[in-house]
């Protein structure tokens, strides 16, 4: 993952100034999740900052390529949702990169507002942690708290995977070299671990044998509240079927690079060169 992102920036930074049809993208907002610990499909509840660069290329006056990368950070409470009982609290960090296609719904410089929608490939990278009563952080995959890497089919879940990015937002022409834009990006997973919450409890004892009591003590976290919760049996739901979602939300802001705009040819024009940041 440091790989790809250094690569990327290592492109960013070598593009010509001069170069039409360039664009660098600058972006700013906030990330959140959906999964077992936030139901909700979009909210600000729960929410962190988060900010990227990216850079994208006109194709077209309709169609550009885009890729950057983003970081962010989700996080989810028990405590704020409707299993409380559970009382289980994340929070991770979110490396994201992307390369997409991006279609303008009119024509890109034609129109001072320009919708557009976009989608594409990406990757990511996370990793869950909490923090216990004595606010002593912990990681939360070493721990196996469902039984990852001792029980047999049961394997770690990966903190780098690939996922599907897509959205839309419009810009707003501020002038011929500078755009300003609002975006939703959201980013369909293919784990349900991105929270550490999925499947099944594992059986107190044996998670102990294996891990030690800190990772019973926060695989269920019941007992810590009021009511005296204890961990429940072998095979008790634990989370939810569904794959984990995060989301972007924010204001981009776009710069053009060089002299020239984009033409209804798709090419640019001898009056000025677009650049785009989110």
């Amino acid at each position: 993952m440091r790989y790809v992102i250094f690569s990327l920036l290592t492109f960013l930074l070598s593009i010509d100034v001069n170069a039409q049809k360039f664009s660098v993208d600058l972006y700013g907002g906030t990330t959140n999740y959906q999964g077992d610990l936030q139901d909700k499909r979009l909210t600000f509840s729960q929410a962190h900052l988060a900010g990227g660069i990216g850079v994208s290329y006109d194709l077209t006056d309709r169609f550009s390529l885009r890729t950057g990368v983003l970081f962010g950070k989700v996080s989810g409470d028990d405590k704020l949702g409707k299993n409380q009982i559970r009382n289980l609290n994340f929070t991770s960090g979110i490396t994201d990169v992307h390369l997409a296609l991006q279609y303008y719904i009119t024509p890109l410089g034609k129109n001072s507002l320009t919708p557009y929608v976009f989608a594409g490939v990406g990757m990511y990278h996370f990793n869950p942690y909490t923090h216990d009563t004595a606010n002593t952080k912990y990681f939360l995959r070493p721990l196996s708290t469902e039984g990852q890497g001792f029980e047999e089919g049961n394997d770690y879940y990966k903190l780098t995977q690939f996922n599907v990015p897509f959205g839309a937002g419009v810009k707003l022409s501020l002038s011929e070299n500078l755009n300003v834009g609002i975006e939703l990006g959201l980013r369909k997973l293919f784990t349900d671990h991105l929270d550490d919450v999925s499947g099944v409890y594992v059986d107190e004892n044996l998670l102990i044998a294996n891990r030690g009591t800190k990772a019973a003590e926060l695989a269920f976290r019941g007992g810590e509240l009021k009511t005296g919760a204890t961990y429940p049996a072998a095979g008790t739901r634990r989370g939810g079927d569904n794959k984990d979602w995060y989301y972007f939300t924010g204001v981009t802001l776009s710069f053009r690079l060089g002299n020239g705009t984009v033409g209804s040819s798709g090419r640019m024009s001898q009056t000025g060169c677009p650049v785009n940041v989110y």
